[in-house]
């Protein structure tokens, strides 16, 4: 005779608490908003890139003269005195007409297609441990003495904004987007494996190549 009040009882104890839990939960305007609409300035300290026609290139200037003493601070100490490299470090300047070689050698003068996207990656990545702390100016002038070191500027000359750009260099024929063959699809778009009328046998054309970098125990020598 007693259980129905208790049921009664705990209803009402239920009713009532779930009434103060809805009235004490927070509105939606107090919900902490995660995240912002990207600010005009945020975007612009993202936006860095420099392509190959040197859309994205700031103001500024530099020399040569003015490059060879950030060199030597700022650089020489991986990259040699003379862009030959040091250690590991990468090789800068050299390399030329090496790219049908075995062991190609990849420079700055040999290999690297555009001028604009050379100082792009200076600004972007240089120097080692310290990325982009140079000013446009200071990359204008690394990117021209590089240039100096590869023989393809005069140690009187200069980059800004405008003139780099048009600056050609010697492997940029080799680099090309869309593949220019007439005859030419895309993998997505060939037909899939050969099922039938295959060729019979299959001429090997060439092999890779070690490259043994790693050394031996005890010596930091190849």
């Amino acid at each position: 005779m007693f259980k129905f009040p208790k049921v009664l009882f705990t209803l009402v104890l239920m009713t009532t608490f779930g009434v103060q839990a809805a009235d004490d939960a927070p509105s939606t305007d107090d919900v902490p908003k995660i995240g912002h609409v990207a600010t005009a300035a945020e975007i612009a300290a993202w936006n860095i890139d420099v392509r190959p026609d040197g859309t994205g290139l700031p103001e500024g200037s530099g020399t040569v003269g003015d490059g060879e003493p950030l060199y030597e601070d700022l650089c020489a100490s991986c990259h040699g005195d003379f862009g030959e490299g040091s250690g590991r470090y990468p090789v800068l300047a050299g390399g030329h007409d090496t790219l049908t070689n075995d062991r190609p050698e990849k420079t700055v003068g040999s290999y690297w297609p555009y001028a604009s996207t050379l100082w792009d990656y200076i600004n972007r990545a240089m120097p080692f441990g310290d990325a982009q702390s140079l000013s446009p100016d200071d990359v204008y002038a690394l990117t021209a003495y590089i240039l100096y070191l590869n023989d393809l500027m005069d140690d009187d000359g200069a980059l800004d904004q405008d003139s780099l750009p048009a600056f050609k260099m010697p492997n940029e024929v080799n680099f090309f987007g869309p593949d220019p063959r007439p005859d030419f699809k895309p993998i997505k778009k060939r037909r899939g494996p050969c099922m039938k009328d295959c060729k019979s046998e299959v001429e090997i054309l060439s092999r890779a190549a070690p490259l043994e970098v790693t050394p031996d125990s005890g010596t930091d020598e190849f």
